[in-house]
């Protein structure tokens, strides 16, 4: 059975500045993914023998070209910019199913770019690259944060997001029991 739990951090002045580098760096890689998505896709449109855009070529696309264009995207996690493209990859999936029919319940909006200030300030990790142990989490390129409780729940981790709400920073676990 899947639990989660959502546990305040609490970060010292360096580790909030690195969270909202790792924030700004999932939106850009986002923003970035669907620009080019949305290029990709009306290309193929005009010329059926090019590819259609898929989640896991943006992400060697980006992946390509960060080092040169983009390297501020190197102070955080890789998995940052490379979770948000994997989020849009399963957005466009559910809008897709939306569309057909495939999907129940109401219809599902397309994709769509997202703004400082007015979008929920979140970036996700691998589970594999995180380490829990009592009330601290370790973050990979930044350490351990301390966070006010410890897991409730025992199991292993399936999923981990890092979120600002109200100027407050909070963990998001996944377990599976």
């Amino acid at each position: 059975m899947l639990r989660s739990h959502k546990i305040r951090l609490v970060p010292n002045a360096g580790q909030q500045e690195y969270f909202a580098k790792a924030v700004g760096t999932a939106r850009f890689a986002w923003n970035w993914a669907l620009a080019e998505w949305n290029r990709q896709y009306e290309a193929h449109r005009a010329d059926p023998s090019l590819p259609q855009p898929s989640e896991g070529a943006l992400r060697r696309q980006l992946n390509a070209m960060k080092r040169e264009q983009f390297p501020w995207m190197l102070d955080v996690t890789k998995c940052a910019p490379q979770e948000a493209i994997i989020a849009l990859g399963v957005a466009f999936r559910n809008w897709f199913a939306s569309l057909s029919g495939k999907r129940a319940g109401p219809k599902i909006g397309r994709p769509d770019f997202k703004k400082k200030g007015l979008c929920k300030d979140v970036f996700r990790l691998d589970p594999l690259v995180i380490q829990v142990d009592g009330c601290r989490i370790r973050i990979p390129l930044l350490g351990w944060v301390r966070v006010r409780e410890p897991v409730r729940f025992p199991g292993s981790i399936k999923a981990c997001a890092i979120s600002r709400v109200a100027g407050a920073w909070h963990v998001s676990l996944t377990v599976e029991t």
